[in-house]
């Protein structure tokens, strides 16, 4: 099978923001996401174009156009997220978003009425309706489809940072998991789910995605969901590592690095240097420590099988991206990142705000509700 992929130009940036829906008094999700879609559409137009449906009738999706610039890509959040508010404000609904809720139950949620959705969870069942869960997609811009399984490689090395810095789903349906992100763990039991398969060049992928049709695996190479995976028909690579995030600070924080992570990849391979790889079972473990422990994981760095904490990691990399960071002019927005790690990804402040309610959940609801609102809590 031919995958024709459309080079963009490079280093572009665009982003998705899954937002739940909750009720204002209660905090539980409500399934309101038809209501808000019918009253932002445009009209004579059949969707709105930065505000999406989802998965489940408690979600709503916001997606930007393509950016030049993190900062466009805030601007272009803040003006949905505002379209959004005009509608859910006097309906008595908030918006926040996390990997998960900390206490609504899958098994109550609506799923929308749409083909594709109804055929996911007719053959996934029981994990299909588990799905739950809030993410953020950052896409970024390659000019040359030969770059794009290298850059694909090398951002593996990246992925537990990723994980670490957004992890925001320690409860799942009122309880306590102990894992950092829950959500990472849930989301790769779909078919076709999780970290992706490291392939040699174009025509491996060509041939794997054939065998995914022929044996009828998937219909569309949309429903290659891994958590990181070429995106062709935009010309992009697609980092959907990440929890869903609490405020635009943080998505902002995250698509400045995934964006000066992919430049400095795309631009090693201009200078004639082959990327490093990690061997599948590094990536596969340095996952599950990241989803874990979060900010404390320790995390294998190379195929030699060094290791190191994920912060002091982070702390090393933001200062070798400076540069890239300043000719991308996100190295603001980039320093969002230090900001996470100064008053703790939001995993950590859910837990403080539980800690000091004496274990309420509707307490963290309020906190990620207040965060949105906000920003990051920073006294």
């Amino acid at each position: 099978m031919r995958i024709d992929f459309s080079p963009s130009r490079r280093s572009t940036v665009g982003a998705e923001w899954e937002l739940a829906l909750v009720d204002r008094r209660s905090g539980e999700l409500t399934s309101v996401a038809q209501q808000v879609l019918d009253a932002v559409r445009p009209p004579g137009k059949l969707e709105h174009p930065r505000i999406k449906q989802e998965l489940l009738l408690n979600t709503v999706e916001i997606i930007t156009g393509v950016c030049s610039t993190v900062a466009e890509i805030g601007e272009d959040l803040a003006g949905s997220l505002a379209e959004v508010r005009e509608v859910t404000d006097p309906l008595g609904v908030e918006l926040f978003s996390a990997g998960t809720h900390p206490f609504s139950t899958w098994y109550q949620q609506k799923v929308t009425d749409k083909e594709r959705y109804a055929k996911l969870i007719d053959r996934t069942q029981w994990w299909g309706r588990q799905m739950l869960i809030y993410g953020v997609h950052v896409h970024v811009g390659i000019d040359h489809r030969d770059k794009v399984l290298p850059i694909l490689d090398a951002l593996l090395h990246f992925a537990p940072h990723l994980q670490a810095l957004s992890a925001s789903s320690p409860y799942w349906g009122g309880e306590a998991t102990g894992y950092a992100s829950n959500r990472a763990l849930m989301f790769q039991q779909l078919p076709t789910a999780g970290l992706p398969f490291q392939f040699s060049d174009w025509s491996e992928l060509e041939s794997y995605v054939d065998d995914m049709f022929v044996t009828g695996v998937i219909d569309h190479f949309s429903e290659i969901r891994w958590d990181i995976r070429p995106a062709p028909h935009f010309g992009t690579i697609e980092m959907r590592v990440c929890d869903g995030l609490p405020t635009l600070e943080e998505v902002m924080a995250i698509a400045a690095l995934t964006q000066c992570l992919v430049d400095d990849f795309s631009a090693r391979l201009d200078e004639g240097e082959t990327l490093p790889t990690m061997p599948p079972w590094h990536v596969q473990e340095n996952k599950w420590r990241a989803a874990r422990y979060g900010m404390d994981a320790i995390i294998i760095l190379d195929a030699a099988g060094n290791e190191r904490l994920v912060t002091e990691d982070l702390d090393d990399l933001l200062e070798r991206l400076e540069p890239v960071a300043k000719q991308l002019d996100c190295a603001r927005e980039l320093r969002g990142v230090e900001t996470i790690m100064r008053y703790g990804a939001s995993y950590q402040r859910q837990r403080a705000v539980a800690r000091e309610h004496n274990g309420s959940l509707k307490a963290v609801v309020a906190s990620l509700i207040a965060e949105m609102r906000d920003g990051i809590p920073k006294d």
